[in-house]
């Protein structure tokens, strides 16, 4: 329609489902091209790395890679061109409706609705001094009636009024229906690939762009429907109420929405985010910026091992680049898992390189032990917040406030609870795992709704408690709370907010000086020490850790020893019994 003028006759004999049937033809060409790229994944890579090695078979795996990075391209492109000419259809449709109910009322008042749009009413009634027909006429849509009143001695012919109506609701459809082609003009326009069969970043960079256009074009068209204030079972029913096309749209044009949807299963929620993954990639690589850099280091290792594959495997349940980046990764799939078990990192986690080597791997290791208990098992890591910043370690602990891990405890709340609602178990045992700042936001998770929704146990660990002073107040009773606090790991004998404060103004020494001189009470940072006897929790045996201070100065690496099974053996062999529901297995050790 662009390049001429719009006019009612041709809205009218619009074929809305010639559209439809061209979405339909883009709908296929995406499916196929997703079809093409699980098969690479699935089988001709699997297959490859089991049976073949050295230089030609690395050569054959880089290759196949950049195929599949290509058939997702595709699958992509071609699923914003179906949504596109779908929702241009969708809105078409709706401006002939109110043409042809204008039209038809026309016809009703024996009325001419003119090429231009104008309209001519009849003679009607009789004049109040001669008795004469009132005269009639014709009117053009958007006029503004006159201001001036009719003389008294002259009655206004009632067609009149009818005949603008009908006018303005003519010329409105129409003038609506060229905004519409317009807008949608120039997003077909974008949807081009360039030439040649490599998809370089710079080509996801304008695929991120591509879908922010779709979205902006298509506004009412998918997103309204999203279910973003319902409950997770809600959404659930939701997304199984939709017809394969709608939901393949939904995917196309918003996987950041469906990816991070609490409630959506865990393979459509993978689905869309390695599908929202490139496209971040893509959207970051057009920033330069140290923040964009960052974040984009983060994400290409999360899609190095996304790409190299993992035993048990990797679910991306979650990706973003708001605040301080988002990633929530399941080693093993916690929708069919009878045991499901999610870690929340903590102080100075964000989406960057480290976070993608090293907190994925304590989920990936946690899986693996539970694995060896039960082989249904997942474990998932959990960065679906801002965690607290504190680049100068100990000397800045005054950052750790409760907002953060007020708001992220809402989340997990949430994001637990989708996982109690998708889980194909009638009964799964499911644990909250929160390590140090970590430890604050599942505690803070347990106060909302009367605890976390369908979690059986509660593991922290390198906590520097968790906003309440006994265990029996997490919700799932004292003995389903368990402890682990390293001798060594200073932050499980953080001082009390106010010494703590005191004692950091001294440097890192004064600090672990305060925290040591505080044991003669069970305050820490965030109320009673979990660890404590008061507290009341189950405190399970745990490495030492390295030394706080040696020749080499202050070390906190005691910290962050609790999930390695190289650096604390009994450590994370007694999250994979707490995590499979064998915690009868494990000993106890003394409160302090």
């Amino acid at each position: 329609m662009s390049g001429s003028v719009l006019t009612w006759a041709k809205l009218r004999d619009l074929k809305c489902a010639e559209l439809e049937g061209a979405a339909d033809g883009w709908g296929r060409a995406s499916n196929r091209a997703d079809a093409a790229r699980d098969r690479i994944e699935q089988q001709l890579l699997n297959g490859l790395r089991e049976t073949e090695q050295g230089e030609a078979a690395d050569a054959a795996v880089g290759r196949l890679r950049q195929l599949s990075r290509n058939f997702q391209y595709v699958y992509t492109e071609c699923g914003l061109l179906r949504t596109t000419l779908n929702s241009l259809a969708h809105e078409m449709r709706a401006q002939q409706r109110v043409l042809a109910d204008a039209l038809d009322d026309a016809v009703a008042l024996k009325f001419t609705v003119h090429a231009d749009g104008s309209v001519t009413y009849p003679a009607v009634g009789e004049g109040i001094v001669d008795g004469k027909p009132l005269t009639g006429g014709t009117t053009a849509g958007g006029v503004v009636p006159g201001l001036v009143a009719p003389s008294g001695l002259v009655a206004p012919n009632p067609n009149a009024a009818k005949a603008q109506d009908i006018a303005d609701r003519v010329v409105k459809a129409v003038r609506t229906a060229a905004e519409i082609d317009w807008r949608y003009a120039g997003t077909l326009r974008r949807l081009r690939a360039e030439e040649g069969l490599k998809v370089p970043d710079s080509t996801w960079t304008d695929a991120a762009g591509d879908a922010a256009a779709v979205r902006g074009a298509a506004r009412g068209y998918l997103k309204d429907n999203i279910p973003l204030d319902a409950t997770p079972a809600e959404r659930g029913a939701w997304w199984a109420g939709l017809t394969q096309e709608q939901r393949e749209e939904y995917l196309a044009v918003y996987p950041d929405q469906i990816g991070n949807l609490d409630g959506i299963p865990a393979l459509v929620r993978d689905t869309a985010n390695r599908d929202n993954l490139q496209l971040l990639i893509g959207k970051l690589e057009g920033r330069d910026d140290e923040e964009a850099a960052t974040k984009l280091a983060g994400l290409r290792e999360i899609d190095r091992q996304l790409q190299a594959g993992t035993k048990p495997p990797m679910y991306l349940l979650g990706i973003g680049d708001e605040g301080n980046g988002r990633a929530i990764v399941s080693y093993g799939n916690p929708d069919t898992a009878r045991n499901v078990a999610a870690y929340v990192p903590g102080l100075n986690t964000s989406l960057d390189e480290e976070f993608a080597k090293a907190d994925l791997k304590r989920a990936w290791d946690t899986a693996k032990g539970a694995q060896k208990y039960d082989h249904s098992s997942a474990a998932i890591v959990w960065l679906g917040y801002d965690a607290p910043q504190a680049p100068d370690g100990l000397e800045s602990l005054a950052v750790m406030g409760d907002e953060r891990a007020e708001k992220g405890g809402r989340s997990f709340h949430g994001f637990m609870g989708g996982l109690a609602a998708t889980n194909e178990n009638g009964d799964p045992h499911m644990t909250a795992i929160g390590h140090s700042y970590g430890s604050r936001t599942v505690g803070a998770a347990t106060q909302h709704g009367g605890g976390i929704s369908g979690v059986d146990d509660i593991v922290l660990v390198g906590s520097p408690g968790v906003g309440v002073d006994r265990a029996e107040d997490l919700g799932v009773g004292k003995e389903h709370v368990f402890v682990g606090a390293a001798e060594n790991d200073v932050v499980t004998k953080a001082p009390s907010k106010l010494q703590g404060n005191l004692a950091a103004a001294a440097g890192p020494v004064g600090y672990v000086i305060g925290g040591l001189a505080d044991r003669g009470d069970d305050d820490v940072w965030f109320g009673k020490d979990p660890a404590s006897e008061a507290f009341g929790a189950r405190r399970f045996p745990v490495g030492e850790g390295p030394p706080l201070v040696s020749r080499d100065g202050v070390s906190i690496d005691a910290h962050s020893h609790y999930f390695d099974p190289q650096k604390d053996a009994v450590s994370a062999d007694g999250i994979a019994l707490i995590s499979v529901g064998q915690s009868q297995k494990i000993k106890t050790e003394e409160l302090r």
